[in-house]
């Protein structure tokens, strides 16, 4: 049959972003590692085009007005995509950071849970919904007027909706008490600008507000105020007053500040924001729910005398053991058991057993966001469909690597299509069909170096082939620590009142499976403060305007050094300020919203993508203007402002760490939003790396990093520490740990099985003792 023949997923011709015109066969039904240095493409055939033409034609199947709701997505650049089938992506994007988003309500695991505590529950306490933190109690009465016969109809109804949301905290745990000293300076009057709030000047809106309510004398300072009116300044309900002519509404500083800030997540807030809330916010646990989030009245109801909350307290691994011993409650509550236990099942198997259902989804690392997603597919009965990963063994022990990878060729032997983009020696081993794009990164990548197996990419000669097979070196000696960090009585999440010494002035690596409280253990025991750059997995924030030029400050001495050789303002010089060309409001492109069609970027015509007015292109210093500065690589900006007519270094000096920590080939000017996982990782790194400090705190800086990659970060790493830096890494990597000075293991589980200190020393005492799962397998790694 002809329909036997469409067994291949044909590209031809892509072009997103750095790929040049790459054209590819993949073989449907298998397992596909896509492969290459960070930047050389693999996100851009895989997530930007494969997968993004494959959703954008799953849209075009909705109806008009379904459409209208949905994202508009741009076709790929790329010439003919044949054989596409469904793609799901499974990707790293960290899971949002809303306060009320735990786990188990993103994984709908909680929705199920709450049906069998509304059914087995003693006592019985109400509907699913009222064991819903999200759901408030309320109740109503009144009459309600309707149609019926033609005539108008008066009826007395009540209603009540009986939820689980704990009254006193409203469901988020946590009740918070604002410090009114913090807020502002007593000795000043309202008309002198006491307030010390983001955005609450003297003659900002909010200050004229409280200066010309009329409930204050504008001239008094506050610390002489009366008791009603220090109430009517921080307590004093919402009214209707009218200020310069206009109708406002005046409210108290503390109620204003609750909606105004503390409604959203902190991690959400800006930086000057964020620091105000921590100087002027208290937060601690609900005293009515004990942080559990529900009403009592949820919390009564219990099964074999485990209420709903301490369900989701559990670890998973043991909420799991707990709903097997459900089973004899009749067929009424069969089928919900086995689906609970299902999805609890995938959970331990995954490697995310360690976790509990009421964990915020904002705490989660990228590597366990992408893993919660995961959950969802497992057990899905979908077939022939596309799974698209992104690098899923981040964040993942040597140990946990083999379970991942036969989850993969699970997904696959159920006749599915299964592509990754992995840097993971152990998961390229298992694929059926290898592509390796190169040779370099960002203009020197973007093409296919090698198209075939597994074996014919360990003999093909390419950068990713060489490294296949690597073994890792231990060091012949090691540095000798110039101090020490004395950390007692840790005891953050699953710690276990773990003492350690962490030496100062060496390389030290903590590692240890995942959940076994390395993050904890660091992060909670070193002080950040003075002399700590911590530098974590949290994403950058950045639109699409944003770029390695705006992030990093380079951009600043850039601007300052163009105006001062042409005799204007520097604000000339930013496609965001007064330089921006009128057309695209220095964006470059044109954004054109079809609403029920998918939305379309040109380039801008007027400035032809330059982002800037024809006037300001006119300035150049050495010889280059604006634009043409931008659209250089590091690697040429380094040299152009080392030397000449435009040496500035305070530029030279942000590009040398750019180019430290290999980013070399990336343009100025390129948008945040086209940066991999791995280069944006490192440019945090870079631009961390500007701070004075004494000790740097990484958080697995490896990420997305292919092995060739990982030797130069190795090279970064040892810089830092012989410059007189103290360096402590969080870690997995078999090369980084080799490399360490000193290894501090955690373990020997996760969860509460972990939590405990199970090997301190150097990295050839942990491979000769061979005690635990990192010694293992670092022994095996190094060949010995």
């Amino acid at each position: 049959m002809r329909a036997d023949g469409h067994d291949l997923l044909r590209v031809h011709g892509a072009r997103e972003n750095n790929l040049q015109d790459v054209s590819v066969q993949i073989p449907k039904r298998r397992l596909t590692v896509f492969t290459g240095v960070s930047g050389s493409g693999k996100s851009s055939l895989v997530f930007g085009t494969i997968a993004a033409e494959s959703q954008r034609l799953i849209n075009e199947t909705y109806s008009a007005f379904v459409q209208g709701f949905m994202p508009a997505l741009g076709r790929p650049d790329v010439d003919v995509l044949e054989g596409l089938t469904t793609a799901i992506v499974v990707d790293q994007e960290r899971m949002g950071a809303n306060p009320r988003s735990t786990v188990g309500t993103v994984t709908d695991v909680n929705a199920v849970l709450r049906i069998l505590f509304s059914r087995l529950g003693e006592p019985h306490v109400g509907s699913p919904q009222a064991f819903s933190f999200n759901v408030a109690s309320i109740s109503g009465s009144g009459a309600v007027t309707f149609e019926r016969g033609g005539k108008s109809v008066k009826e007395r109804r009540s209603f009540t909706v009986t939820g689980g949301m704990c009254p006193r905290c409203e469901g988020m745990g946590e009740v918070s008490d604002i410090d009114p000293r913090q807020l502002y300076d007593d000795s000043r009057s309202l008309r002198e600008g006491p307030f010390t709030i983001p955005g609450f000047s003297a003659d900002g809106w909010y200050g004229r507000i409280y200066a010309g309510s009329g409930f204050f004398d504008p001239d008094k300072p506050i610390r002489e105020y009366t008791e009603e009116e220090l109430h009517d300044l921080l307590h004093k309900e919402a009214t209707r007053i009218q200020v310069d002519g206009v109708n406002v509404t005046y409210e108290g500083l503390l109620p204003r500040i609750r909606k105004s800030f503390l409604a959203k997540d902190r991690a959400a807030l800006q930086p000057h924001v964020r620091a105000f809330v921590d100087r002027a916010v208290v937060f601690t646990t609900c005293p009515a729910c004990d942080g559990t989030r529900l009403s009592e009245a949820a919390r009564s109801s219990r099964i074999r005398g485990i209420s709903i909350a301490d369900a989701c307290a559990m670890q998973i691994s043991d909420l799991a053991a707990w709903v097997r011993g459900l089973d004899g409650h009749g067929e009424r509550v069969a089928p919900l058991l086995a689906a609970l236990r299902e999805s609890l099942e995938a959970f331990t198997e995954i490697g995310l057993g360690y976790l509990s259902l009421d964990r915020p989804t904002g705490t989660l690392s990228g590597g366990e966001s992408q893993r919660v997603k995961m959950v969802r597919h497992l057990g899905s009965a979908l077939t022939d469909v596309t799974y698209v990963f992104d690098e899923p063994t981040t964040g993942l022990h040597p140990h946990d690597v083999a379970r991942m990878n036969d989850l993969l060729l699970r997904l696959r032997d159920k006749g599915n299509t299964v592509l990754v983009v992995e840097h993971e020696p152990e998961t390229i081993a298992i694929a059926d069909h290898v592509v390796d794009l190169g040779p370099g990164a960002g203009t020197a990548g973007g093409t296919v170096c090698f198209e075939g197996t597994v074996e014919g990419l360990r003999g093909s000669g390419t950068l990713t082939g060489r490294h296949l097979d690597d073994r890792v070196r231990l060091k012949d000696a090691v540095r000798t620590p110039t101090g020490t960090l004395e950390v007692r009585g840790a005891d953050a999440h699953n710690l276990r009142d773990v003492d350690v010494d962490v030496p100062l002035g060496v390389l030290v690596v903590v590692t240890g499976v995942a959940g076994s409280g390395k993050s904890s253990l660091v992060h909670s025991s070193i002080p950040a403060g003075a002399g700590v750059v911590s530098i974590d997995q949290s994403p950058i924030r950045g639109s699409r305007r944003s770029n390695p030029a705006t992030y990093t400050g380079l951009l600043d001495p850039v601007r300052k050094a163009f105006a001062k050789a042409n005799g204007v303002k520097p604000a000339l010089f930013s496609a965001n300020s007064e330089g921006a060309c009128p057309n695209c409001g220095g964006a470059g492109v044109v954004y054109t919203d079809l609403v029920v069609m998918a939305g379309v970027a040109t380039t801008c015509e007027e400035c032809e993508g330059k982002r800037f007015q024809a006037a300001v292109l006119e300035h150049r210093l050495g010889g280059r203007d604006i634009s043409e500065v931008l659209a250089m690589p590091v690697s040429e900006a380094l040299e152009f402002f080392g030397t000449g007519e435009a040496r500035t270094p305070a530029a030279h000096a942000v590009l040398a760490r750019l180019a430290d920590v290999g980013l070399g080939y990336l343009t100025l000017g390129q948008p945040l939003t086209t940066l991999s996982g791995g280069e944006r990782q490192r440019i945090k790194l870079a631009t961390r790396m500007g701070e004075e400090g004494g000790t740097y705190v990484l958080d697995e800086p490896t990420t997305g990093l292919h092995p060739a990659d990982v030797e130069q970060l190795l090279g970064l790493l040892d810089r830092l520490v012989d410059s007189g830096t103290s360096v402590i890494v969080i870690e997995h990597h078999q090369a980084v740990v080799a490399h360490a000075d000193w290894v501090v293991d955690l373990g020997p589980g996760a969860g509460h099985d972990g939590g405990r200190v199970v090997f301190e020393g150097t990295p050839a005492d942990l491979v000769a003792a061979r005690s635990t799962l990192t010694g293992r397998h670092l022994a095996a790694c190094v060949g010995r």
